[in-house]
């Protein structure tokens, strides 16, 4: 049997040792969520001073990034992210952070065909004695980026979980250049949300148009999770799993007995592509095969979402603009998260035989000065636009649900005006009538 110990021991390397790969003007990828390699980062922002524009690439990162806060004039490094955290958004407002547009699904292609990437560095579970590493909560992206790389390190860190794979959730060690290894702090966690009277009316309108064996798909944020432990709570059963992210959710879920995937491609087994959650949540995925991960091109395609039955997506936004075009990642010019795998789901529901998608949000929000906004709003200034007007589905508030599906322009202003809070609804019709999508006979 091949002694891949001796292999692994002989790219051993300290964290500074093997950053001294990086050279200036590379392009360096640091993963993801939880598999953010902390030590190797470091240890790169400790090399500042002999580095000039290095582009750095990652997404969904807790923070602190070393190599960003010791440099705000970005001189030596340049920070972006494919879908922002709380804090990648708080760069981005810092100026410290550039966000990158994209679809998730599409990500290991922008890599393969467009994307230059010099040095790639992940976190990854320790290697077991075939020569693999696990790729852990990143696996929906890993393979496909560090497959890309000129360069590959490795950082071991003893708290990820490992996770059970459809494909690509390991790389072997012969494909690796460089290992560290180091002591952790224990994982970050995603904080559990509660539910709010907004969230518990939202809520309680979209579970009854949720059938005995459907396949959810919760998008990140309050409002999606909040609305998985709820259906906890309910009288649902032989609910499965599809899904871009796995949270806490699924794991409540299946503490209650209402996760079974009874109904899923594969009997008995939920398909995701990345996680975060809790302690307890990681323990739940750590080697479950009732978890299976797999690349993001797989489990969030459309066409593969359209053939489950009864997939249900359940999405927050900003803001819906009274075309029924819906922003889920900014506020006007202010980046927020990004579109994610939320459009191939609201696609791919859209193709499923009894599939539903919903995108929830509360009727309005208080801003920093303590004024208070509708999210729904006549047109857009400048947001981005998320999902296009032509495939919004339902829509949902603390006020009402209300399906766009094949409604004319006046239908949609009406019905949409019909759930925002009753303190903008006159103000909106005035826009309305001035946009020329309100019929005067509609207004009561």
């Amino acid at each position: 049997m091949h002694d891949y110990y001796s292999e692994y021991r002989s790219k051993l390397r300290t964290p500074a040792e093997a950053v001294k790969v990086v050279k200036s003007h590379d392009w360096v990828d640091l993963m993801t969520n939880v598999c953010f390699p902390t030590l190797l980062e470091a240890a790169l922002a400790e090399r500042k001073d002999e580095l000039f524009d290095v582009k750095l690439r990652s997404n969904l990162v807790f923070g602190p990034l070393r190599t960003v806060e010791s440099d705000p004039e970005r001189e030596h490094f340049i920070y972006n992210s494919w879908h922002c955290s709380a804090y990648e958004r708080k760069l981005c407002d810092r100026g410290l952070c550039n966000f990158i547009p994209m679809i998730f699904r599409n990500l290991t292609q922008y890599y393969q065909h467009f994307l230059t990437v010099n040095v790639a560095m992940a976190a990854v579970t320790p290697m077991d004695r075939h020569g693999y590493f696990n790729l852990s909560c990143a696996t929906g992206v890993a393979k496909g980026i560090l497959e890309t790389a000129d360069i590959v390190i490795l950082e071991v860190n003893e708290h990820l979980p490992k996770v059970c794979g459809g494909f690509d959730e390991s790389i072997h060690i012969s494909q690796v250049d460089y290992v560290v290894e180091g002591e952790h702090d224990p994982l970050p966690e995603l904080p559990i949300y509660e539910a709010t009277p907004e969230d518990r009316a939202i809520a309680k309108q979209i579970i009854p148009l949720i059938p005995d064996g459907a396949i959810l798909q919760l998008g990140i944020g309050g409002m999606p999770d909040t609305i998985g432990r709820l259906l906890a709570d309910s009288d649902l059963h032989d609910l499965g799993m599809h899904t871009e992210l796995c949270t806490d959710a699924y794991h409540d879920l299946y503490e209650a007995g209402k996760l079974t995937n009874a109904t899923n491609f594969h009997r008995g087994k939920g398909f995701t592509g990345i996680a975060l959650g809790s302690r307890k949540f990681y323990d739940w995925i750590d080697e479950n095969p009732s978890v299976v991960f797999a690349p993001l091109e797989f489990v969030n395609t459309p066409e593969l979402i359209g053939r489950l039955d009864n997939m249900i997506s359940i999405n927050n936004c900003i803001a819906v603009d009274l075309f029924g075009q819906i922003s889920a990642e900014s506020v006007g010019l202010r980046q927020i998260s990004g579109t994610g795998g939320q459009l191939d789901y609201l696609t791919g529901a859209a193709m499923s035989r009894g599939g539903k998608a919903f995108i929830c949000m509360t009727s309005t929000y208080t801003d920093r000065e303590g004024e208070v906004h509708s999210r729904i709003v006549p047109y857009f200034k400048g947001d981005i636009v998320t999902d296009p007007r032509s495939q919004a589905f339902y829509l949902a508030t603390e006020y009402g649900l209300v399906n766009l599906v094949g409604r004319t322009t006046w239908e949609r202003a009406e019905m949409l005006i019909s759930i925002a809070h009753p303190d903008f609804r006159d103000q909106l019709i005035l826009q309305a009538e001035r946009m020329g999508v309100w019929r005067r006979s509609n207004k009561r």
